[in-house]
C-alpha cells in the first residue's frame, strides 16, 4: 500500500484516497520464509505463457494535479523508448504542460508557475507521438493511473491505443529479489541494485524502470505474463488467513466490497497457493 507522505512512491496520489480504507484492515504478516516458499510453489506450478514479446517498449510516467482527468490535469510526461532484445535505451524525453495551479505540488514538487515558462512544447508533443507510434507496448508503474491521461480526454496528449503493461501489479518479479506484492518504484530499483538518487519526477521514475529492465534476465517471460488477459478474482480465505491474500497483492474492499480481490490471468489464478473465485461468477449481492 502506498505511503502518501513518501515522495518516492509512484502511486502517491492514489494513496491519499486509499489511506482510510487501508487503515480499516489490521496489519498481519506471515513469516517471510513461508511467503517465499508459497510463491516458489506457485511459479513451479504455472505453465510458461505464450504470445509475441514486444521488441520495443515505451516507458511512461506522468505527474498530475489530481487523481483523474475530471478533477485535474497532467502537467508532466516522461518517456523512454526501450529496445527489449538489446536491453537498451533508444531515446528519452520529458516535458511540462501548463497549469494555473497545482494542488499536488507537495508531492510532485512542480510549481505551477514553472509549467508556464516558455519551452518547445509543440516539438516535445510531436516527438512523444512519434515514440508512441514506434513502440509495441507501453509500460508504466501503476499503469491504470497513467493510462487515463492518454484516453483521449486531454486535448494536448495523444490517444494511446497500444497494449499497456503495469510493472507494479502485472509483472511477477523474481522471488530472489524479495519484493512485496505491488512494489514501489523505489523498492524495485533498490532490489536490482540501482541507487535511488533524485527526487520524484516523471523522467526520473522512467529511468529507474529502464535500468531495472536492463538488468532483468527473464524480461521476455515477464512481459508475456504481464500481457496475458486478466479478470477480477477474489480470495476464498478465512478471516484468520487474510494475511495470505494481502501478501499476494490482493486489495481489501477495492474494488469488491467486503472482499480481498485482484486482477489475475487464468494461468495466475490456477497457480495461486489458495482458492480464488472469479468475481463475475459471484452472486449479485456479493
Amino acid at each position: 500500500m502506498s505511503d502518501p507522505t513518501n515522495p518516492w512512491q509512484q502511486s502517491d496520489l492514489l494513496g491519499l484516497l486509499a489511506a482510510q480504507t487501508s487503515r480499516a484492515e489490521p496489519q498481519e504478516r506471515a513469516p517471510q520464509q513461508d511467503r517465499q516458499s508459497k510463491r516458489v510453489e506457485a511459479d513451479e506450478a504455472a505453465p510458461e505463457p505464450t504470445g509475441s514479446v514486444p521488441s520495443t517498449l515505451l516507458i511512461v510516467d506522468t505527474e498530475t494535479t489530481a487523481l483523474s482527468p475530471s478533477d485535474g490535469a497532467c502537467i508532466e510526461v516522461g518517456a523512454i523508448l526501450f529496445a527489449v532484445p538489446e536491453r537498451a535505451v533508444l531515446s528519452q524525453l520529458s516535458f511540462l504542460l501548463p497549469c494555473q495551479d497545482n494542488p499536488a505540488e507537495a508531492i510532485n514538487r512542480i510549481p505551477a508557475a514553472v509549467t508556464r515558462l516558455e519551452q518547445p512544447r509543440a516539438a516535445a508533443l510531436s516527438c512523444f507521438a512519434a515514440m508512441v507510434n514506434q513502440c509495441d507496448a507501453v509500460l508504466a508503474h501503476n499503469a491504470a493511473f497513467d493510462r487515463q491521461w492518454f484516453a483521449g480526454g486531454a486535448a494536448d496528449l495523444p490517444l494511446i491505443n497500444k497494449p499497456w503493461i503495469c510493472s507494479m501489479s502485472e509483472m511477477r518479479w523474481p522471488v530472489d529479489r524479495q519484493l512485496k506484492a505491488n512494489p514501489s518504484v523505489r523498492d524495485l530499483a533498490l532490489a536490482y541494485g540501482i541507487p535511488v538518487w533524485a527526487a520524484h519526477r516523471a523522467l526520473t521514475d522512467c529511468t529507474y524502470l529502464a535500468q531495472v529492465l536492463e538488468r532483468c534476465d527473464a524480461l521476455e517471460t515477464l512481459l508475456l505474463q504481464a500481457l496475458e488477459p486478466r479478470s477480477l478474482f477474489r480470495a476464498q480465505l478465512s478471516y484468520a488467513e487474510r494475511h495470505r491474500a494481502k501478501d499476494a497483492g490482493f486489495r481489501w474492499n477495492d474494488p469488491v466490497r467486503g472482499a480481498w480481490s485482484k486482477r489475475l490471468s487464468q494461468r495466475e489464478a490456477r497457480a495461486m497457493p489458495f482458492p480464488v473465485q472469479a468475481v463475475e461468477d459471484l452472486p449479485a449481492s456479493a
